[in-house]
């Protein structure tokens, strides 16, 4: 492959840049795919498919824990810890070897190895036993995003985890501390909660998984007290110390200094666009000034011609799908086609207990515009089919713009809210409105009826709250 030139050259192989390579592949495109470390990313090898595994044993495992609420008596049910990182493995092994497969079938060429510009067309790519170029008429930077840290001291110690590092754990800890009450950090905490560890969250902002609609991060804060997690809100993080057994967590609350102890403490606050080594001086690419992300237009090009870049190195919204979309509108562009990135119905799913789902605008986004709103509201709990599985906790929120009645927003906390979120999204992505809902027949007994029926708060109220 060396010297080799390709119609288009795709660094980085996670959602983005695969997602590219395969649209690039179906449209005949002669592409090559680029990879440091592992295909997939971190969203296969150590993101959302790892996490989701782990959140899937330790839903199981709770559930065994209240299954006499279901009429079935289990005995002595024990945590396989080891059992449950294997199947993690397992299942990313799989879908790794998956997406392999696929760009096989699209002909899609791989070089294992670390790319850099050279020039505006030309990559240097360090391989193990040797370096190569190659060059290309278009190149699309997906590099993705790392670990973000804080200057705080201690954060460096041996033996803190970081959201990659908690999912090849050996052992559970009898307890944790998680800094940051984020969508990674509260995943983290309901989830090692869930496996039986003692958990502590230090946020240091008021509010959990910031951005989300207050009323529903009011609801997951209950949702974690009613399990045992300690939240601290408003608490600033000023360092960490190692003690003989155990970590100690000095933080401040109030304008009282306090600390918490624990075996472990993992470190979520957030992750950042990664363009380190990527030589982009050499091809002229502009980066943004605080974030040193990779600026782009909705068409996903950046200031040079032919270099395009997509998913969390361009710091719009760091979610795989996202991800994913914007590699699609990136090739498409490439290919003759006119595409554009629209963000205003981009849907969020995150795995705590239970589930949140969001699109749109929040509540509190709609009246910073000055928008002239309404909400219809339902809870879970008036769910038949919620609580035949044994649920209660959970609402949702519609949010309409009051003179057409489209749906601008949406929010829900309850079981099954990452399923949940999808018709809502097309919903704003198609400028629908509550009437349409209404008019929607939404089969019995299933948990989508509470969407039914926050459409029918809209208007003369819910027939079943």
């Amino acid at each position: 492959m060396a010297d080799k030139k390709y119609k288009i050259a795709i660094i980085g192989s996670g959602p983005g840049g695969y997602t590219a390579a395969l649209r690039a592949g179906q449209l005949g495109a002669d592409t090559v795919l680029i990879e440091k470390e592992a295909l997939g990313g971190t969203c296969l090898n150590w993101g959302c498919i790892p996490t989701k595994a782990f959140v899937r044993s330790a839903e199981v495992f709770a559930d065994i824990q209240n299954a006499e609420d279901f009429g079935i008596k289990v005995e002595n049910a024990e945590l396989d810890f080891s059992a449950v990182v294997k199947r993690k493995d397992k299942i990313v092994k799989r879908l790794v070897r998956g997406v392999d497969h696929l760009l096989g079938k699209k002909n899609i060429d791989r070089i294992d190895g670390r790319a850099s510009f050279i020039a505006q067309n030309k990559i240097q790519i360090e391989k193990e036993a040797e370096t190569i170029e190659i060059e290309a008429d278009n190149i699309i930077i997906a590099t993705g995003s790392e670990t973000a840290s804080l200057p705080i001291p201690g954060a460096d110690l041996d033996d803190i985890l970081d959201s990659r590092s908690a999912l090849d754990l050996d052992e559970l800890p009898e307890s944790m501390i998680i800094v940051g009450g984020g969508i990674i950090g509260m995943e983290f905490a309901f989830i090692f909660r869930n496996f039986g560890v003692d958990v502590t969250v230090v946020e240091y902002l008021d509010q959990l998984v910031s951005g989300v609609d207050s009323e529903i991060a009011s609801e997951l804060n209950r949702s974690a007290r009613r399990r045992r997690i300690s939240v601290k809100t408003s608490a600033e993080v000023k360092e960490i110390k190692k003690q003989a057994d155990a970590f100690e967590v000095v933080y401040q609350q109030k304008g009282k200094e306090k600390t918490a102890a624990a075996e472990k403490v993992l470190m979520a606050v957030g992750r950042r666009p990664y363009t380190d080594g990527l030589s982009l001086e050499n091809a002229g690419v502009n980066l943004s000034e605080k974030r040193r992300a990779v600026q782009v237009n909705k068409k996903m090009e950046t200031n040079v011609p032919g270099i395009y870049a997509v998913g969390d190195v361009t710091d719009k919204i760091l979610l795989a799908h996202v991800a994913s979309h914007q590699g699609v509108i990136a090739v498409e562009n490439i290919m003759g086609m006119d595409k554009k990135m629209d963000y205003q119905a981009v849907p969020g799913a995150i795995f705590t207990s239970p589930e949140i789902g969001t699109v749109g605008l929040s509540e509190e986004e709609a009246k910073e515009k000055g928008i002239d709103y309404e909400v219809g509201s339902f809870p879970f709990a008036a769910s038949g089919k919620v609580m035949a599985m044994g649920e209660r906790e959970g609402k949702i929120k519609l949010i309409t713009e009051k003179e057409s009645d489209k749906i601008i927003g949406a929010a829900l906390i309850g079981i099954e809210a990452s399923d949940l979120i999808s018709e809502l999204t097309l919903a704003v992505n198609l400028g629908l409105t509550a009437e349409n809902l209404r008019e929607t027949i939404h089969a019995h007994p299933t948990t989508a009826e509470v969407v039914h029926e926050a459409a029918l708060a809209l208007a003369d109220g819910s027939l079943n709250a």
